[in-house]
């Protein structure tokens, strides 16, 4: 990854601006928008770093811990680690806070966790085991992250925790070695279909009264940081490219998204990169070595039949040339 420019505003910055300092804001664990700028974070307006600049590590008990630009090699397990850090700088705020807790895990290297994090049995941890069988391993590390977010909260005082809206967000799609099907291995992390840009979204805490439901409204991750601002107090909804979907959290009616827009750019790989757009039904999928691919997702969520290869209906032909007007406009 390159460098965050000088000129961007994070959320945290952009919630002093707007807030004049109100809360404490710390990101904790995976910063990677820099490299071997140690004092990245804390320049880009966030007061308490505490994690690691590079986006992977090779060890989970061997790694460099820069803490507010000061780095040292670590060798604590990183994901008890993190929430460690989370839950000590959490508990010695005084005034509202912000924390960005950001885990490696369930990133490669794949591995076992300790048994308590798990419930994936007796595996072997040793290398060749993981590589014949990676999957039980990738659980494995799912559910540490569950078990140390449990952690967390539970280390936060009742009225404190109540008080909290909590998000919990997957950064990208799973790894082709080990998704699940329907889901193939050529079409996860990487890839511009469903299994590689369609990641989970939960949220809970104050304001949120629609509890156990599922919300078919289209959000893209961009939409955090307005979402995020709304939620401290920013009354402006919509910033750059983000749009606030904190209505959701109690009403029943869509986010005002209508498309959501993503991209890979790898020149050395054409029939990989490109772009996709979809709105609530249909997504398009244009690659950079010509092909086409569109997909009715309300009928077809895992994108098995490329409608391109057959006649479009009158419906379906108003939705894909509006995708490609859509498409126009956004880049």
């Amino acid at each position: 990854a390159g460098t965050l420019h000088e000129t961007e505003t994070t959320i945290q910055a952009y919630l002093d601006q707007q807030l004049g300092n109100l809360y404490a804001t710390a990101l904790i664990g995976k910063w990677h928008l820099s490299n071997n700028e140690n004092n990245r974070p804390n320049e880009m307006g966030i007061d308490h770093f505490a994690g690691l600049i590079p986006g992977t590590i090779i060890n989970y008990n061997q790694w460099e811990l820069t803490v507010n630009g000061q780095t040292a090699t670590n060798e604590e397990y990183i994901t008890i680690q993190l929430t460690d850090l989370a839950i000590e700088w959490v508990n010695g705020q005084e005034k509202p806070w912000f924390c960005w807790l950001a885990y490696t895990a369930p990133h490669s290297p794949f591995h076992l966790p300790p048994a308590e994090m798990h419930s994936q049995g007796n595996l072997v941890d040793d290398p060749a085991s993981v590589e014949v069988n990676p999957r039980p391993y990738y659980m494995a590390m799912i559910e540490s992250i569950d078990y140390e977010i449990g952690r967390l909260l539970s280390k936060i005082p009742t009225a404190e925790r109540e008080n909290t809206v909590v998000i919990f967000v997957g950064d990208n799609g799973t790894p082709g070695s080990v998704i699940q099907s329907p889901f193939l291995s050529n079409r996860s992390k990487g890839s511009l279909y469903q299994g590689g840009v369609h990641v989970p979204l939960v949220v809970s805490g104050p304001g949120v009264s629609r509890k156990g439901q599922r919300d078919n409204s289209l959000v893209h991750t961009a939409d955090l940081f307005s979402t995020i601002a709304q939620i401290a107090g920013v009354e402006t909804l919509k910033y750059q490219d983000s749009q606030s979907f904190y209505g959701t959290f109690s009403d029943m009616a869509l986010s005002p998204r209508n498309f959501n827009y993503s991209e890979i750019l790898d020149f050395e790989k054409p029939a990989k990169s490109g772009y996709a757009l979809r709105n609530e039904r249909y997504k398009l999928i244009v690659l950079d070595n010509g092909s086409l691919r569109f997909y009715d997702l309300q009928g077809d969520p895992y994108e098995q039949n490329n409608l391109m290869n057959q006649n479009l209906s009158t419906d379906q032909h108003v939705a894909f040339e509006e995708l490609q007007a859509q498409a126009l406009v956004i880049r």
